[in-house]
């Protein structure tokens, strides 16, 4: 019974998702329209919806694979850029993201060793060189 349900629960999920896919192809495909001064049937609509499923179902099937390969349980940025391998605009995009994010880390985790520091009462590296700054501005006059 309780396979069942599991598998009701998984079959709503997968449906709420195609439904989620079905409106943001039918809202891109409404401003393509807009834009292009063109028109698209609803089967044309639900063609690349159902188009655009399938693959994203693959491109999960293949991360999953590339993170297993790598005897990984967890897929990696590593993973999603051999996905996007065969599409330089693409791949590129995402490399350009991915630096983008390890750099907004990065800065999060500084922020955190300064907070930490700060509230040991210990001073970090950037109070210390305003320190250093203005006692050298303190001694030039």
């Amino acid at each position: 019974m309780a396979d069942s349900q599991h598998s009701n629960a998984t079959q709503d999920s997968r449906e709420r998702l195609k439904a989620a896919v079905h409106y943001t192809v039918g809202c891109l495909c409404q401003d393509v329209a807009e834009d292009k001064d063109v028109q698209f049937s609803k089967q044309t609509i639900a063609a690349i919806s159902e188009i655009t499923f399938r693959q994203c179902e693959n491109f999960a099937k293949d991360l999953e694979m590339f993170a297993r390969h790598a005897k990984r349980s967890t897929v990696t940025t590593e993973d999603v850029k051999l996905l996007a391998r065969r599409s330089n605009s693409l791949l590129k995009y995402i490399t350009q993201k991915s630096e983008e994010l390890a750099s907004s880390n990065m800065e999060q985790k500084e922020k955190k060793k300064k907070k930490s520091s700060a509230a040991k009462g210990g001073r970090t590296s950037g109070e210390q060189e305003v320190a250093v700054t203005e006692s050298e501005d303190s001694n030039m006059a």
